[in-house]
């Protein structure tokens, strides 16, 4: 067994084999991820369809290239440099010191004709997109668990939503065996809403991050735009960032931007009638405040006599509408208003009486009620003729009992309905 070694030395040694082996080479592939810094150097990915590399141009070198100060991602370029280790990291990168413009890169060629071709067979048609539900009761999240996509999916729509069962359908995003493991999702989705109608899903929501157009290459595979287009159920596919274009985004029956965009979307109409039912509670809350408050002054506005003003008020003001439109010749003669003004002037009459009435039933009710409480008074039943014992505390002694417990020579008070008397027990 060989002596071990530090990380730093392992990392130097392979830095310089490399760097050793490989002082120039000559690789082409399509830019992505490309980005300039402020100091002027530029970074990007060069890739084919099975392979990817970091890449480095040093701001000196890009002032001596005319092509590499026009690149962008799509292109498709050969770069001459040599391969060099960044020790901090561990990882390999290739400094270019040249690059050379071939052209349109293939996957970005790829993707064009396809796109083409889809669009020519009618799969990117209005007519044929299906509605979003705007309350879906369950969801569909085809994605890879665990992926930031799901997590930010998830946050949102369960923030928003009033209602809905998220559940995910797992599947590879990224490499050779995405597109299969995309498409047998969404086969799974729709065998299970054949065989269970009942609890079926109402939407797919078929999402994952940003990345270079390598990496988000499976959701440009032929046979799954033909399987979402087929699909009964309405699929949203929320792929990459705002700028990242994949063909599931126009195959689809709707395309978001992000997954989180996904998740507004589907929760839009919900947020506004959570939004209403709040607004309404705030008012219940103001009404019960301001008729609590209101008291006195609210029984007043409803004294039979602001009753009638009110109504006369109104009556006025409609009557005086129709005089000002010079409606009212013939209003009456096509409805026979004089007839229907006759039953309104009953009616306010009617109206009008009513409070009197119930206030004067009311008052009848309140009287009979005092009567009968002056009956049930102490001092009513002791002016009749009757009186109590009770003691000097004022504790009333109502039973023999109550008496024969008392000491001799107590003292003890004898109430009348006009005053009392003291006495003591015994004497």
């Amino acid at each position: 067994m060989s002596n071990p070694v530090s990380v730093s030395s392992l990392v130097q040694s392979v830095k310089s084999s490399l760097e050793s082996e490989f002082s120039f080479v000559s690789v082409v592939g399509e830019i992505s991820n490309f980005s300039r810094s402020s100091a002027g150097h530029l970074y990007f990915t060069l890739s084919d369809a099975d392979s990817s590399i970091s890449a480095v141009m040093f701001k000196g070198d890009v002032l001596r290239n005319t092509s590499a100060k026009s690149m962008k991602d799509g292109d498709k370029v050969i770069c001459h440099g040599g391969l060099s280790v960044y020790a901090k990291r561990g990882t390999f990168q290739l400094i270019a010191k040249r690059v050379e413009l071939v052209g349109a890169g293939d996957l970005k060629e790829q993707f064009e004709k396809l796109k083409r071709e889809l669009s020519a067979q009618g799969l990117f048609d209005q007519d044929q997109k299906i509605a979003i539900p705007a309350y879906p009761k369950k969801v569909a999240v085809i994605t890879a668990a665990g992926g930031a996509a799901l997590q930010d999916f998830i946050n949102v729509y369960k923030r928003r939503a009033l209602q809905g069962e998220i559940v995910l359908v797992p599947a590879l995003v990224q490499g050779e065996q995405s597109a299969r493991s995309l498409r047998e999702a969404l086969a799974k989705v729709i065998k299970y809403n054949l065989g269970n109608p009942d609890q079926s899903f109402d939407v797919v929501v078929l999402t994952r991050g940003g990345g270079s157009m390598e990496d988000l290459w499976s959701f440009n595979d032929e046979g799954l735009a033909w399987d979402i287009f087929n699909c009964p159920i309405p699929v949203i596919s929320a792929v990459g960032h705002q700028v990242d274009y994949s063909i599931s985004d126009f195959v689809s029956d709707l395309r978001c931007e992000t997954p989180t965009a996904a998740a507004e979307i589907l929760t839009g109409e919900q947020t506004k009638v959570l939004t209403q039912l709040q607004s309404i509670r705030s008012q219940l809350l103001r009404h019960s405040l301001t008729l609590k408050n209101m008291g006195p002054d609210r029984l007043e506005r409803v004294s039979p006599k602001a009753l009638s003003m009110i109504l006369k008020e109104q009556t006025y003001e409609l009557k005086q509408r129709l005089r000002e439109c010079h409606l009212e010749d013939k209003i009456d003669s096509i409805l026979g208003l004089s007839d229907l003004n006759l039953r309104m002037d009953d009616c306010l009459r009617k109206i009008e009486r009513y409070p009197e009435r119930s206030v004067a039933m009311t008052s009848q009710k309140i009287e009979k009620l005092g009567g009968l409480l002056k009956a049930l008074n102490p001092k009513e039943v002791l002016g009749r003729g009757y009186s109590y014992v009770s003691d000097t505390n004022n504790n009333v002694i109502s039973s023999k009992k109550n008496f024969d417990a008392t000491k001799p020579s107590e003292k003890l008070v004898i109430n009348f309905h006009d005053g009392f008397s003291k006495v003591t027990k015994g004497s």
